[in-house]
């Protein structure tokens, strides 16, 4: 339910005054921890929870559900995945031959009443829950899975992660588990709810006297579960089994990968073991094959950026590089500008670990390090295959950006990734690999950076103006002098601005739609240098990155950070996130 609209009715039915009101916001607004509103009203004792629901029921017109009177049966509760109930305040309670009623904290939450009634093919009733009833309703999904794995273990053989002399026979036993009904269905559960949640990683860690499970959505860790000590090695060993790795190796990191395919979805996922102190550590990292090839708009390319880029894909040859660290959306890029290109009268080949997305009409590679095909021999390979636009995963060494290099200089367009923090510094990191100066300087048409921020949530969003107390705080993390000319010269502010006080930015407050974060979904900041002539001679005289990016700034380059201050003016994106992404 929207905030405005709760207060509102508080007023009404004369619950809290106006007064009281700003008094509990201006409270809310000191807590570090973002705690949702409802929640805090309760807290702070302003109203009782059976207030709140009878008001909610009646404004919502849906009926109040008390759990702790019922019974619910087992199989009704596990129509909904305990990663879902916990993280969207859901139950399922009761179902008939053609109904199942839910039990919501939020009953608008259609995305997830949609999710289930796909999933079950029921149709959905559904009633308002408070939070004490769901507290009871989601132990029930602890308890049941606790007394559904005890029989798989024995009192001999349950310290399964400490190492043994018996090896081989607790061997025998994970590969059992790793089959068994309950673990199978915990881990489906894990990757069917990362899935809809559009998590890019799963962490299954294990700590001391419990297997914790982390989901990476929109760039940040959240808690999804907590599941007993005794499954951890079952669950390793069930995606070892998915995943083809050693299922007897736990000494070692292993790599993998499968895939999952279901109700329209296809991913592609890596999967990574580690050992340590606790037993062994999962990620499992998911790609989604089905996504279709966004447009540069979409992935938040500014109007002169997205004029850059294109002069440069345009050239008949030369190198585009794309650099920023693991998961800033390098690949998207990509992808992105290699659908533009993708035309049926020319010839693109690609060579990538591992092929993230399908381009129906290119021809990609997948390196395999174990026989000998690496970037550099795929690359040579490739050369051969008469390409006119190739894309090449990342550059790591000095025979792959040699090749690469040389490949740009015979007639071909060449795409690829770099791990630098900035544009500039791409070129001397070139020169740190082996390349010669002349080389770089000849076929780098342009280097792009980025990096993904969090966008705000549309369903909260209000406007901010900036005190000095803030304008200073920013002042040591950003070099605001230029900022405001800049801001002016692309339309982001008013031309009669005299400082950022006068400048509109935007915050999300946190609702049920966002999960209280302000948040949701992801978006890059970007700049992008431009290798013109005088940039050209300074790389020849190995000038360093400060002084490359100066000189990109005098020809119109705008930089990552300032980029990410014309979208916060936008409300795309707040300028907290901006301070999150330059730390990292």
């Amino acid at each position: 339910m929207d905030k405005q609209e709760l207060n509102t009715a508080l007023k009404q039915n004369k619950i809290l005054t106006e007064d009281k009101l700003k008094i509990l916001e201006s409270e809310l607004s000191q807590v570090k921890i973002p705690t949702p509103w409802e929640d805090f009203l309760i807290e702070k004792k302003a109203v009782t929870e059976q207030q709140l629901l009878a008001l909610k029921s009646q404004l919502l017109s849906v009926s109040v559900i008390d759990l702790t009177t019922l019974q619910i049966p087992q199989d009704v509760l596990n129509l909904v995945p305990e990663p879902i109930a916990h993280r969207h305040q859901v139950i399922s309670f009761a179902k008939t031959k053609d109904d199942l009623s839910l039990a919501m904290s939020d009953p608008e939450d259609i995305q997830t009443k949609e999710f289930i009634q796909k999933k079950t093919g029921l149709k959905i009733k559904t009633f308002l829950i408070g939070r004490t009833s769901l507290d009871f309703g989601l132990s029930k999904y602890h308890s049941s899975l606790e007394k559904e794995i005890k029989h798989l273990f024995t009192p001999s053989s349950k310290p399964l992660s400490a190492k043994a002399e018996g090896e081989s026979a607790k061997d025998d036993s994970l590969k059992k588990m790793a089959e068994e009904i309950p673990v199978i269905r915990v881990v489906d559960t894990l990757l069917e709810y990362a899935v809809f949640e559009k998590a890019s990683d799963i962490h299954i860690e294990p700590q001391e006297n419990a297997v914790t499970v982390r989901y990476r959505i929109d760039g940040v860790l959240h808690d999804v579960m907590t599941l007993p000590k005794v499954i951890q090695a079952a669950i390793a060993a069930r995606i070892k089994v998915l995943s083809n790795l050693k299922i007897d190796e736990h000494r070692l990191p292993q790599d993998g990968r499968f895939k999952i395919e279901k109700d329209g979805y296809k991913f592609s996922l890596r999967v990574s073991t580690i050992p340590i102190f606790d037993g062994e550590k999962v990620v499992i990292r998911l790609l989604d094959e089905s996504a279709k090839a966004m447009s540069l708009d979409e992935l938040g390319f500014e109007k002169e950026s997205y004029e850059v880029i294109n002069r440069n894909i345009k050239k008949p040859h030369g190198m585009l590089l794309v650099t920023g660290p693991t998961g800033s959306g390098k690949s998207t890029t990509l992808y992105t500008v290699l659908s533009m290109l993708n035309t049926k009268s020319v010839n693109i080949s690609t060579i990538e670990d591992p092929v993230e997305y399908r381009i129906i009409g290119a021809n990609q590679m997948q390196v395999n390090p174990k026989i000998g095909l690496t970037f550099d021999v795929g690359l040579r390979a490739l050369l051969r295959q008469d390409p006119n636009i190739i894309m090449i995963g990342e550059i790591r060494d000095r025979e792959t950006a040699e090749e690469a290099v040389h490949a740009a200089m015979t007639g071909h367009i060449v795409f690829s990734t770099l791990h630098t923090n900035d544009a500039a510094a791409a070129l001397p990191r070139l020169l740190d690999i082996g390349v010669e100066p002349y080389l770089i300087a000849s076929t780098i048409n342009a280097v792009l950076a980025q990096r993904l921020v969090r966008t705000i949530c549309k369903d909260c969003q209000k406007p901010l103006t900036l005190d000095d107390a803030a304008i200073d705080a920013l002042a040591k993390e950003f070099h605001l002098d230029k900022l405001l000319p800049i801001l002016i010269r692309v339309g982001a502010a008013p031309a009669k601005c005299k400082s950022l006080k006068d400048v509109k930015f935007y915050k999300g407050e946190g609702c049920d739609k966002c999960s209280n974060t302000g948040y949701r979904g992801r978006m890059g900041i970007h700049e992008i240098l431009e290798v013109t002539p005088t940039v050209g001679q300074m790389i020849m005289a190995h000038k360093s990155s400060q002084e490359i990016q100066e000189q990109g700034e005098k020809e119109g380059m705008v930089l990552m950070w300032e980029d990410g201050f014309i979208k916060a003016t936008k409300g795309i994106t707040t300028i907290d996130e901006l301070v999150r992404v330059s730390k990292e």
